[in-house]
Formats: C-alpha cells, structure tokens, sequence
C-alpha cells in the first residue's frame, strides 16, 4: 500500500465536516427535549396514553404500547407490531413527550397505509447494514492486494447502499413528524402553542436524521475522492 495512505490528506475535512454536524444535530435535540420537557401538556396526558389514543382513534389494534429502558430510545418495531416509548417520554405528561410519542405513531400509521418510502427503507434494512459494516472492509482488502480495482469498486458501491437507506430515511421521518403534529391538533390533545413545542422538538430530532444522511454522503465522497479513480499499477 503507498505510503500516503497513513498521512493526513485534505480529505479528512469531510470526516470532520461530518462528525461535527452530527455533533451539532445530537446537542441540538438535547437541548431542545430537555427544554420541552419542562412544559406540561395541558391535556394531562401521558406519552403512552397519546399513543394509545392515536392507534385507537385511527382503528388500530393490533399494535400495543410498551415501555423500554433508556433516554430517547423510542421506537416502533414492526415485526412485533409494538411502539417503544423511553423512560421520558412513556408517563411523561410534557409536550416533547407527546410530540415523540406521536411521532412513533406516525410510523405506525405508515406501515398501517402501506407508506411507499417506508417499504422501501424496509427493503434496503439489510443492504445497508452490510453496507456499512462490509463497505470500507471491502475496499481496504482491494488496496491491500495490490489495488484491486474491482474490489474498490465493490465496496465503494456496497458503502453507497447504506448512504442509500440514509437518504430514503429523510421522507419518512418528516413524513412521521407531520402525520404526528396531525393527530396531536386533530383530536385535542395540544393547544396551538403546544403544538408549536412539539413541533420544535421533532424538528430537532430530524436534524439528527439529516446530519447522519450527510456525514454518510461525505464519507462516500471521500472514498470516491481516495479510490474511485485509481486504477491498479502493472
């Protein structure tokens, strides 16, 4: 492998450009559910409560409401058909609570409606996994075997299924958040004001969601940039 491979290159800043948006994103969405999640909903309502309500006005029962250890670890999975709501948000009664627990539901309702963009992430779950893992492995081994052109190649397409499924997890978590700031005004559970504190806090969460799908297309660029135009030496 040539040398200059273990010294700085310029193109580290795409790294650095990536880590600290995703730095900004995470301290951002800190900040603003601990400040939402001083603000008790007038409703009196927990998270879990509001899920509940959500699925059930929206006729779906066959989805339960569970809590799950952890901060901010809220999630629907739908092989078991269950939302997951955390520690803050599953009997909390804050409008950031409602918000996520909302939000969660959201996701619900497009596996209910058989939502495009989230059948499609669905279907690249496991590409992007072994993107992400196999990705840069792949490419390294092409380097290592004297530049493997095809190797390279390999794993810089493999790398770009996992920016793939970053990309389409953008529309459906917007998509999520809207459906969620629906339900929240359509059956009274927020006032207008209410539904403004919710609404900046999953604005917030979709900035993580935005930092992750650019730092992963930097770190593409970069590969491209290192290895996607060299060809190996006879």
């Amino acid at each position: 492998m040539p040398y200059y491979y273990y010294r700085f290159d310029s193109t580290y800043i795409l790294v650095l450009i990536g880590a600290l948006l995703s730095i900004w994103a995470s301290s951002r969405v800190q900040s603003t559910y601990n400040k939402y999640s001083r603000v008790r909903s007038m409703s009196g309502m927990t998270g879990a409560q509001v899920a509940e309500m959500i699925l059930r006005n929206k006729g779906i029962h066959d989805v339960r409401v569970e809590h799950v250890r952890g901060n901010l670890t809220d999630h629907y999975d739908p092989r078991n058909k269950v939302v997951k709501l955390s520690d803050a948000v599953y009997n909390s009664q804050s409008v950031a609570a409602l918000g996520v627990a909302a939000h969660e539901c959201g996701h619900v309702i497009q596996h209910h409606e058989n939502y495009g963009p989230l059948n499609l992430r669905t279907m690249l779950v496991p590409a992007a996994n072994i993107g992400s893992k196999a990705g840069i492995p792949i490419i390294l081994l092409g380097v290592l075997l004297g530049y493997n052109s095809t190797l390279v190649t390999i794993g810089i397409w493999v790398f770009a299924l996992a920016v793939a499924f970053q990309l389409v997890t953008l529309p459906v978590e917007f998509n999520a958040s809207r459906r969620a700031l629906v339900c929240l005004e359509e059956y009274g559970v927020v006032t207008d004001d209410e539904k403004s504190q919710s609404a900046k806090v999953l604005r917030a969460a979709a900035y993580t969601y935005v930092a992750a799908a650019a730092a992963s297309i930097l770190q593409l660029l970069r590969l491209i940039m290192l290895f996607g135009g060299r060809r190996r030496d006879d």
